[in-house]
């Protein structure tokens, strides 16, 4: 069991890699002899956005809450402060850039998907099954358009938080003294902030997800 999944994982890294350095008909061909389409490489990459949206919502959280800690400082070693501040840090541009290559994956599915049904259309001979097939598609992109900018909204939020968050681990590097807390103390109201807006907008993205996994 342990082999296999080791194999999955294996498998799924390689085949994200052949996507998002440009091999989009070879990730195809792989998946497709697997048995799966683009439809359902898109449900997958989706439900896995969404994922990686909670995840990157928890360690912005998270790494708040540890900066509000940082805040109350009265004593001890500012070094080790600055080591879990720049921690925190790495650890949410980390998943702020797994959440930027997944949203960028389900684009570029979504996009060869449509490309592809809109193609198919045009070899049905029936003209009612035309019709509805053409229907079906235009609400599918309906129901896509919705989750991409929702899911572009929440993407966007995440750079202005990681910004406010560097300056806060550079300033302190530079700044190892009590009087370098304070002056940040000063601007916490702005980085809480972003993170509000932040949480809220991924909410609404993780929701429009579900959204979209229910009925397309």
């Amino acid at each position: 069991m342990k082999i296999n999944l080791r194999c999955a994982a294996l498998f799924t890294f390689l085949a994200f890699a052949l996507m998002m350095s440009g091999c989009q008909t070879t990730y195809y061909t792989v998946w497709e002899k697997l048995g799966k389409e683009k439809r359902h490489l898109l449900r997958d990459n989706v439900k896995k956005a969404s994922e990686e949206q909670k995840e990157a919502t928890e360690q912005f959280t998270d790494a708040l809450t540890r900066m509000k800690e940082m805040y109350g400082f009265e004593g001890g070693e500012l070094e080790d402060v600055y080591k879990k501040l720049k921690a925190d840090f790495n650890e949410s541009e980390s998943r702020a850039n797994a959440v930027h290559d997944r949203v960028a994956m389900v684009e570029r599915i979504a996009k060869d998907l449509f490309s592809e049904w809109q193609g198919e259309i045009k070899q049905i001979t029936s003209s009612n099954l035309r019709a509805q097939s053409t229907e079906t598609l235009k609400a599918s992109k309906g129901q896509y358009a919705r989750l991409h900018r929702a899911m572009k909204k929440a993407e966007s939020r995440m750079d202005p938080v990681l910004d406010q968050f560097r300056d806060n681990v550079l300033f302190l590097k530079h700044n190892l003294n009590a009087k370098a807390i304070g002056t940040l103390k000063r601007e916490a109201g702005k980085i809480e902030i972003e993170v509000e807006s932040l949480i809220s907008d991924m909410q609404v993205s993780i929701a429009e997800a579900e959204t979209f996994l229910n009925n397309f």
